[in-house]
């Protein structure tokens, strides 16, 4: 352990394995991964003592924290298109301008009057948290299984106001810095760094966003420039006007992420994985440097601090923000409820106390104890209580019902038409821009890009989907995507088209485990079979079985020309046929099936 604790490179290579432990577990446990973060962290550090990252890092742990926290402030706002505030609905909006403005009025009085913190910090600390961190919302969701407004209303206004309560937490720090280095000056330097911040930001983003829009980058530099240069910015602006750059990288995020004729998903795609391996590194370094006597120190004012927060604030934003949303009061209490706190306002709180601390200001080192109290309280207290306040309400989402489609080929959309048809919720997710066009123009709800990528798991609405079908023709993305589907909605919920023949070639081996899951309709049922069968213009029909019209009928009319898909018992509940389960149809089923012309069979 000695060898370990005076290493410092076995004291990196353990952050990094903790860190992605946590993660697993939270994978596997389907929590917040923020929490065994916390956990791991307060155990490395105030408990046992193993980890000390100011010793770690010496001087460079300042710089490293700035930099890590510019990247997810930056990440953040890449996600912030106007557009989402708009095409959202009235309550998203509202909750996201109105119900920040009034937690943050709310919170900093509260904090000044309760914890003695001057009205600056107050004022910090409010505006750090109105975020709502999706991060820890979508989790959260799955679980407590509100209805689809509830749960879109939630999910959206966590992705929206990240970046939003960033920029207003980014600017009461630089007023406070502004104030303090100069106060007869304060107003100055406090436009001066606006002035910086929104015009190198804007100017960045613009010149790297019409860079990426005229494809002067190559691909395979795409993310690493964009990298580089958006740290650049951050530096530059550092440099030009002192603690400007967090402001210059949220508005340069924001900025690329409106542009026209701009698609940044590829660039959110790569910040996405940086961003897990900083955050996960950066929640146990942070985590490890509170201190125990300071959380004490905070007192009953800090259980004021939280009731003013989580039972005034919450619920006077949302009733605020209602007029014009059509939300009964029981769904308004149940948005009431849940707000946990996240990842940006844990990030952020502890980069602005280490700045803070170099200024001296008094009681900036109540700031981050007194947020990863709020983030802890809130996280653990809802997530355990929601189910039931949803029940109660009434107001929890029916047995999920929905099909996602995996796969937006002709065959699919005929199938996901088939079952909107007949009141079944369905989402086609591909990467195929082409088919997602097609189902869009089909009035077909879609996801466009890797149903499995973490931008999928923030904005993808599963509250309807209790199964998934791979019906795409994607062999090295289908296993990925059964496994984590399979794992999120549970054993058996993921079928997926046979391979047929190709399984016999040794490029196309599948595992015995993965192969068990490859059993949709039947054998031959394959994706070019499919596909040739629809080409050649067959169709899909339902045929209702009587007592004049019976199985055997239904095999002698329609033979070898009818791949069979579903079946509708007299209840109305599906039933997908697999190569391992036949079902004993009788009068009053319905069978779905692919029926090619006479010509063709």
């Amino acid at each position: 352990m000695e060898q370990i604790l005076s290493n410092p490179m076995a004291l990196l290579v353990m952050v990094g394995i903790v860190s992605i432990a946590c993660q697993y577990l939270a994978y596997m446990l389907k929590l917040p991964a923020i929490l065994p973060l916390l956990v791991a962290g307060l155990v490395l550090g105030p408990v046992t003592g193993v980890l000390d990252p100011d010793v770690l890092f010496g001087d460079l742990f300042f710089p490293l924290v700035s930099l890590a926290v510019a990247i997810i402030l930056f990440e953040g706002a890449l996600t912030l298109k106007f557009s989402d505030i708009a095409g959202h609905g009235t309550m998203v909006r509202n909750l996201c301008t109105l119900g920040a403005l009034i937690t943050w009025l709310i919170a900093t009085p509260t904090a000044h009057y309760a914890l003695g913190m001057p009205i600056h910090l107050a004022a910090l600390f409010g505006a750090i948290v109105t975020v709502t961190g999706p991060t820890v919302i979508v989790p959260m969701l799955r679980s407590v299984r509100p209805n689809t407004r509830i749960s879109n209303i939630l999910r959206w206004e966590g992705i929206v106001i990240d970046p939003i309560g960033a920029l207003l937490a980014v600017l009461v720090y630089e007023y406070i810095v502004a104030s303090h280095a100069a106060f007869e000056h304060a107003l100055v330097t406090f436009l001066k760094v606006v002035v910086i911040g929104f015009g190198v930001g804007s100017l960045m983003g613009y010149f790297l966003g019409t860079l990426l829009r005229n494809n002067w980058i190559p691909h395979y530099l795409r993310n690493t420039a964009v990298l580089t240069l958006m740290l650049g910015a951050y530096a530059a602006s550092n440099l030009m006007t002192h603690e400007s750059g967090l402001l210059t990288v949220t508005v340069m995020g924001i900025w690329m992420a409106n542009m026209k004729n701009l698609n940044v998903d590829d660039i959110l795609e790569f910040k996405e994985t940086l961003s897990v391996l900083l955050i996960s590194a950066l929640f146990i370094l942070l985590a490890a440097r509170l201190e125990f006597f300071t959380i004490t120190q905070l007192g009953w004012g800090a259980v004021i601090v939280l009731a003013a927060i989580m039972f005034v604030a919450r619920p006077l934003s949302v009733f605020l923000s209602s007029p014009g949303s059509g939300l009964s009061w029981r769904e308004l209490a149940m948005l009431s409820w849940i707000a946990p706190r996240g990842i940006v306002a844990a990030a952020v709180s502890a980069l602005f106390a280490l700045k803070l601390d170099t200024l001296g200001l008094p009681k900036s080192e109540l700031l981050v104890p007194m947020v990863f109290l709020v983030i802890i309280a809130t996280v653990v207290l809802q997530s355990l209580t929601s189910k039931t306040i949803a029940k109660i309400l009434g107001v929890r989402a029916p047995y999920p019902n929905g099909y996602l489609l995996f796969g937006g080929g002709k065959f699919a959309r005929l199938l996901a038409k088939d079952l909107m048809d007949k009141g079944v919720p369905v989402r086609i997710a591909d990467t195929n821009w082409d088919a997602i066009r097609e189902a869009r123009m089909a009035n077909i709800p879609t996801y466009y890009g890797n149903p499995i990528s973490e931008h999928a798991s923030l904005t993808m609405d599963l509250s309807t989907v209790g199964k998934v079908l791979v019906l795409s023709p994607y062999k090295q993305l289908n296993p990925l995507v059964t496994y984590h589907f399979e794992h999120l909605l549970g054993k058996g919920t993921v079928l997926g088209l046979s391979h047929g023949a190709s399984e016999g070639r040794a490029s196309h081996q599948v595992s015995e485990e993965y192969a068990k899951r490859l059993e949709l309709f039947s054998g031959n049922a394959t994706y070019s079979r499919l596909a040739s069968l629809v080409a050649k213009g067959a169709t899909i029909r339902t045929t209702g079985l009587t007592e004049a019209f019976t199985i055997e009928d239904y095999r002698e009319t329609y033979g070898s020309r009818a791949t069979r898909l579903y079946a509708l018992d007299p209840h109305g509940k599906i039933h997908i046929y697999t190569t391992s389960h036949e079902f004993s149809l009788k009068e009053g089923w319905q069978i779905v099936s692919l029926i090619v012309p006479e010509e063709f069979a």
